[in-house]
């Protein structure tokens, strides 16, 4: 190969990798894009399904040919081909919670390069910018509180029960808070949060007697349920991601089990167990 002056040496490799037409530091961009989308959606509550289809059609609308991706309970493999080459990376996944609006963004932005709204660098710039919508924690205790005692209500308590029922919810949501602040463990927070509430619920019930004080102390602490994980868990063994599914479903056990201890230590506190 006859080379100018000036112009600097050519590997056989990099020919290759020319001729390919999409060069190898694309791919690379590709595959980070594509793999911090699929984290992105694990870590705020996504069904594996859902990432896994969003993860493969943000790669293929970028330009790579296809994307594999293998989910686990803490990390993310994927691999993009692009006319014989490879490219594969991974990633830890971390639990942030859940936030729906984060899911739906990273759908859209999939959604967008598809349709060919957005090009590589607009994606990763979409992405980086990405941040969690919060309401105000005020605004939360608010809701929790007549949530929990509208089900006071619908389980047959009386007024007493209910206004109970909404006091003890929420102060437990304010401890579930400020624990959560602090970067507590989750189930550390749950079983805090569930003996808070119910001591609330048990010793208002002796200030303020009502025949239905057990009602009041059952559907205070209903705002520890943990649906969604349940729910997703069921989702992703029905789909085939039994790895997932069993991990989820593992915490939310946990999660339930933990809210039982904390239940459980504020009757025996109180003496009065369930009426």
């Amino acid at each position: 190969m006859i080379r100018r002056c000036g112009e600097k040496p050519t590997s056989s490799c990099d020919v290759f990798l020319g001729s390919l037409g999409l060069e190898l530091a694309q791919q690379n961009e590709i595959t980070r894009l594509a793999v911090r989308a699929a984290q992105l959606m694990l870590a705020w509550g996504a069904e594996s399904e859902l990432v896994e289809d969003v993860g493969q059609r943000l790669g293929v609308a970028l330009g790579v040919e296809s994307v594999e991706l293998s989910i686990s309970s803490t990390s993310l493999v994927l691999t993009t081909l692009y006319k014989q080459r490879c490219v594969t990376t991974t990633r830890r996944l971390r639990d942030h919670g859940l936030n729906m609006d984060m899911v739906c963004e990273v759908q859209r932005v999939c959604v967008m390069a598809e349709k060919g709204l957005l090009d590589l660098d607009q994606v990763g710039r979409k992405l980086r910018q990405l941040k969690p919508k919060t309401w105000n924690r005020w605004l939360v205790v608010a809701i929790i509180g007549p949530s929990c005692g509208s089900f006071a209500y619908l389980f047959g308590a009386d007024d007493t029960a209910v206004m109970l029922t909404v006091l003890a919810a929420c102060l437990g949501m304010v401890v579930r808070q400020q624990l959560a602040k602090g970067h507590f463990n989750l189930l550390i927070n749950w079983a805090a949060t569930a003996f808070v509430t119910t001591l609330v619920a048990r010793l208002a019930a002796m200030v303020w007697p009502t025949p239905d004080a057990d009602v009041a102390m059952a559907a205070a602490v209903l705002m520890l349920v943990p649906g969604f994980p349940l729910l997703n868990a069921i989702a992703d063994m029905v789909k085939g991601h039994y790895n997932v599914g069993l991990a989820r479903w593992g915490q939310a056990t946990l999660m339930t089990a933990s809210a039982a201890i904390g239940i459980t230590l504020a009757m025996q506190l109180t003496g009065m167990g369930w009426i």
